[in-house]
């Protein structure tokens, strides 16, 4: 998955899985809250029609241009996009008419597009301004936290959002380097994490990019991402029909354990029971064909009662 803008070659992650697990049908009201660019769409909607609908919410403007283009030949009235959070979900309802959702999808985190792009931020690989706004209307970039935090909010945001066990020496060290010049690009910032792996030789090899764990903290922070997903949980689940379902795709154990303490309650309060007793994650075959599928966990639950 190359992440191309134009949305070409973005994989969907988990589709059959959303398809077996929620089993949306012909007539009813399927709701996206972070379309992207489309590709769930792509394999919802044909289960929806006749006389279904599909409602796609984003936050980001330029995701949501693509997925109206990608899904222009649909039957007219069959979708309906809007610009706005997924935690808004009941006013869009209320805006559309629309009592109750058969279905709500929650795909959370950074797409394959926005991290294809270094202008937006997000890329530790693709050097460009330190931004990653979803919504490039939001007054706050990940470069204002960089440069204004005090080392010791930057380090609790670290650890807090990122889990980042090294979070202090980095945030020491980025309050080093400002003495001298603001961070202002993705470049600068990966730099400054890595020059503080190289100076620690117990630090870990790992897999993955040693900034990895702080540009999740920022992008969590800039976006108000765990927030967001508390309000919205409980808001989603007042618009379900008894019937519906609830799906959530997580990318990191800070998410996952929100949804997952969501539904316990959620199922103790009898208002919801989870199909998926665990996670479900990609099989060997998806893994290896989308990368990004790796770190997805889904959780799908049903709504039980109207009250």
């Amino acid at each position: 998955m190359t992440g191309r803008a134009d949305g070409a070659e973005h994989v969907p992650v988990l589709a059959d899985a959303i398809l077996a697990l929620m089993q949306p049908a012909a007539g009813q009201i399927f709701v996206d809250g972070t379309v992207g660019l489309g590709g769930h769409a792509l394999a919802i909607l044909p289960r929806l029609l006749p006389g279904g609908r599909y409602i796609g919410l984003d936050v980001d403007p330029e995701m949501l241009a693509v997925a109206r283009e990608r899904l222009a030949s649909m039957p007219e009235g069959s979708v309906i996009l809007r610009h706005a959070n997924y935690a808004d979900l009941p006013d869009v309802l209320d805006e559309l008419e629309i009592d109750a959702a058969d279905h709500v999808l929650l795909d959370l985190g950074v797409n394959s597009a926005q991290l294809a792009s270094g202008e937006r931020g997000f890329s530790i690989d693709r050097d460009g301004p330190l931004d990653m706004r979803f919504d490039r209307n939001q007054k706050v970039r990940a470069l204002d936290l960089v440069n204004s935090l005090t080392e010791n909010e930057l380090s609790d945001l670290f650890y807090q959002f990122g889990q980042e066990g090294l979070s202090r020496r980095i945030a020491k060290r980025i309050c080093q380097i400002r003495h001298e010049t603001r961070i202002t690009t993705t470049g600068a910032l990966a730099r400054a994490v890595e020059s503080v792996f190289a100076a620690d030789s117990s630090a870990r090899p790992g897999k993955i990019h040693s900034a990895t764990r702080i540009f999740q903290a920022l992008r969590v922070a800039v976006n108000r991402e765990l927030d967001q997903l508390r309000t919205a949980l409980p808001r989603i689940t007042a618009r379900l029909r008894p019937g519906g379902t609830l799906a959530v795709i997580a990318f990191h154990s800070l998410e996952d354990a929100i949804v997952k303490d969501f539904l316990r309650s959620q199922r103790a309060a009898g208002r919801m029971s989870e199909i998926t007793k665990r996670p479900h994650i990609a099989d060997e075959a998806e893994r290896q064909a989308n990368p990004r599928s790796r770190s997805a966990k889904l959780r799908v639950a049903r709504r039980t009662t109207a009250a």
